[in-house]
């Protein structure tokens, strides 16, 4: 048995700036460990691929966009079989668990490891365990084959059941180790995610003989360093239904209004990309731009002036606009206020104020209807893609990982990249000046508006608000200055 060293990053450095952000490998911890030739040469499905092993120096690049003058950058190990192995089939003994909230492709991603273990590698004893984490020592485990799984992508939710919490990783090491399992396959978002790391700590902190490995799910897409997260193309689909929907009732009625709450507890992306797939939204908030609803430039004047322009309009939002409440989940993230109710309560209470218009608004909360349901078939690929590229990375004794497509190619990724931060939309790039284009919907930050008389604090308000001379002169030209004037 090899020594314990600290689980520090494994960094390659190579020519021209080059910097490999390895995972770690069984072989970090346990010496001389023996190698097995890599069945899948003898595997006819992969006797059509050109090279059936994917090199050791293969490596995927962070950032594509690069300076010629710049340093090449972070790079991840490149997912794929490899020539040797460390596990022979008849000693495999595999788990798979789901924890957090339900997602579109959970049961495609069990199905396609199951599929993947027995069909490429010939591993046949392969665990679920039910109901997340805590099922790993509260709950009986169920045996799953090909045969078992066949048809469970068809369906929505999760075949092994889920739950959030849970994690107590001496207690869930203590059941790793006593039911002799060695591959563990875990499907959760980021705090499932810091969970597995925690476990792979604990497996090598007592010398174990077992690969962790992660599958990020988050129907949010709020993970960061991979292009998406599974679930996400489904969700933004089936929002068009509930979108539709809200079109319909606003433009039947006499100054209508279609509000639609979609999920995004921290990060807007399925509302903000829904919102440009429909067309029909008038705007579109999300947790990222600040906003406000009172006086000049605010949601209220806008809400009126485009009833006024149009008759109607359909206003998307995502949950994580409202604020948080005091109590926390089992998960530990901060309960929100139902943002749609709150949204929909405070544009009722304003336009029922004497010498407004009266408004017909209709409410739609879809969260759990796209929660619940199959994939959609880019996700089904998807999933299916990140479930072999788990199953090829542990059976070549990499632990310690997430997958997940950057740049396109699937790589594997370190769990500290998972855990350390969360993917949120930037409103100063491209994507969310196309939402503001599409809609035609304003910033919405506070607009402040010096007199004329008052140059003096004209250039005060232009100097708080403004971070370089050239938005200082446009603003100044402009003669008022809207928050983020970047938009």
């Amino acid at each position: 048995m090899g020594s314990f060293g600290d689980t520090q990053p494994k960094l390659v450095y190579g020519d021209c700036g080059y910097v490999l952000d390895d995972v770690p490998h069984l072989t970090d911890y346990l010496l001389d460990l023996p190698t097995y030739p890599n069945p899948l040469q003898n595997n006819p499905s992969y006797a059509v691929t050109k090279q059936y092993f994917v090199h050791d120096d293969d490596t995927v690049v962070q950032k594509a966009v690069q300076h010629k003058d710049g340093e090449r950058g972070i790079h991840f190990r490149r997912q794929g079989p490899r020539q040797k192995v460390y596990f022979e089939p008849d000693e495999v003994k595999a788990c798979i668990v789901t924890c957090g909230g339900l997602c579109p492709g959970l049961n495609t991603v069990v199905r396609e490891i199951v599929c993947g273990l027995d069909y490429m590698y010939g591993v046949k004893n392969i665990l679920g365990i039910e109901g997340g984490y805590k099922g790993f020592y509260a709950r009986n485990t169920i045996n799953l084959t090909p045969k078992s799984v066949n048809h469970i992508h068809k369906r929505g939710g999760t075949v092994l059941g889920t739950s959030r919490g849970g994690h107590i990783t001496s207690k869930i090491v203590d059941s790793i180790q006593d039911r002799g399992i060695n591959q563990v396959y875990i499907i959760g978002g980021d705090g499932t995610q810091k969970g597995a790391s925690l476990i792979y700590e604990e497996v090598r902190r007592r010398g174990l003989k077992v690969v962790v490995a992660g599958i990020p799910k988050t129907i949010d897409n709020d993970i960061p360093i991979i292009d998406k997260s599974f679930g996400f193309d489904t969700a933004v689909e089936e929002a068009q239904r509930a979108i539709n929907s809200a079109h319909v009732e606003a433009e039947s009625a006499e100054n209508g209004i279609g509000l639609v709450k979609l999920m995004g507890r921290h990060s807007g992306f399925i509302a903000m990309y829904a919102s440009l797939a429909n067309r029909d939204v008038d705007c579109c908030l999300i947790p990222e731009s600040p906003f406000y609803l009172e006086g000049p430039g605010g949601l209220f004047e806008f809400i009126e002036r485009r009833l006024k322009d149009n008759g109607h309009m359909v206003l998307v939002i995502a949950e994580g606009v409202a604020d948080t409440m005091d109590a926390i989940d089992p998960s530990g993230n901060k309960i929100l206020k139902d943002a749609g109710l709150w949204m929909a309560e405070r544009i009722k209470d304003h336009f029922a104020e004497p010498n407004k218009m009266n408004i017909n608004l209709k409410y739609i909360d879809p969260t759990y209807m796209i929660r619940a349901i199959p994939a959609n078939a880019s996700d089904n690929i998807y999933c299916t893609l990140l479930a072999q590229s788990a199953v090829h990375g542990v059976m070549a004794g990499f632990t310690g990982f997430t997958v997940g497509p950057v740049n396109g190619r699937h790589c594997y990724i370190p769990f500290r990249h998972i855990t350390e931060k969360q993917n949120k939309v930037v409103i100063t790039d491209r994507m969310w000046a196309r939402l503001l284009s599409s809609t035609n919907q304003p910033s919405f930050m506070k607009v402040r508006i010096p007199t004329a008389e008052d140059e003096e604090g004209k250039k005060r308000a232009v100097e708080e608000n403004c971070k370089d001379d050239k938005r200082a002169t446009e603003a100044m030209a402009n003669g008022f200055l809207v928050g983020d004037l970047a938009g």
